[in-house]
């Protein structure tokens, strides 16, 4: 019994709580709000569209389903070797781009 109560007095004096305690050591700590600045890592909504013509390969990756950086990269790289789409369905050219990703995000997209 003895040393309890010295574990107890001595965690007491070292700012935690009794281990016989769960509660809170503190009564007006608070859980760290949610900061109401947009994270920059977060990907943007899925319903956003993103223009084929003038993304980056992160707003690409961001916005359509299937498409990872790599993939992105290479429809930036179609795009600057052979310039601007005129048509969505030209990105069927573009090698990794298949006509099921395609069709998959055609809501998702514009020139």
């Amino acid at each position: 019994m003895k040393t309890t109560l010295q574990a107890l007095c001595f965690t007491l004096l070292l700012g935690g709580a009794s281990p016989l305690y769960a509660g809170p050591a503190i009564d007006n700590v608070s859980a760290p709000q949610a900061s109401a600045q947009p994270s920059e890592e977060k990907k943007p909504p899925q319903s956003e569209s993103v223009s084929i013509n003038h993304a980056t390969a992160e707003e690409l990756s961001a916005v359509m389903n299937g498409v990872g950086l790599k993939k992105a990269q290479a429809i930036i790289s179609y795009r600057e070797q052979y310039g601007p789409f005129t048509q969505i369905e030209q990105l069927k050219e573009v090698p990794g781009i298949g006509n099921a990703l395609v069709e998959r995000n055609l809501t998702k997209l514009k020139l």
